[in-house]
């Protein structure tokens, strides 16, 4: 952790910035008080890999063709 002054990062704020994205951690401080942290966001979004469910279902081939009248009726309240 670096300790930063808000006059600093005022001064330069992307110099900052590029820290953070580069993973590190500012701990910014007034007064020499520590006032906020400011550290990068830890991605737990993970990309689903592609063809991860190859094979496991198949769609058939009337996925597409219009519902039965019945059905429609019952989602119009009929």
């Amino acid at each position: 952790m670096v300790n930063v002054t808000v006059d600093e990062i005022q001064r330069n704020p992307l110099k900052y910035l590029r820290q953070v994205e580069a993973g590190e951690t500012l701990v910014i401080v007034r007064s020499d008080q520590p006032i906020a942290e400011l550290r990068p966001i830890a991605s737990s979004k993970q990309l689903r890999p592609f063809g991860l469910c190859a094979g496991e279902f198949i769609v058939p081939d009337d996925f597409d063709a219009p519902l039965p009248e019945d059905v429609l009726n019952t989602f119009e309240g009929k």
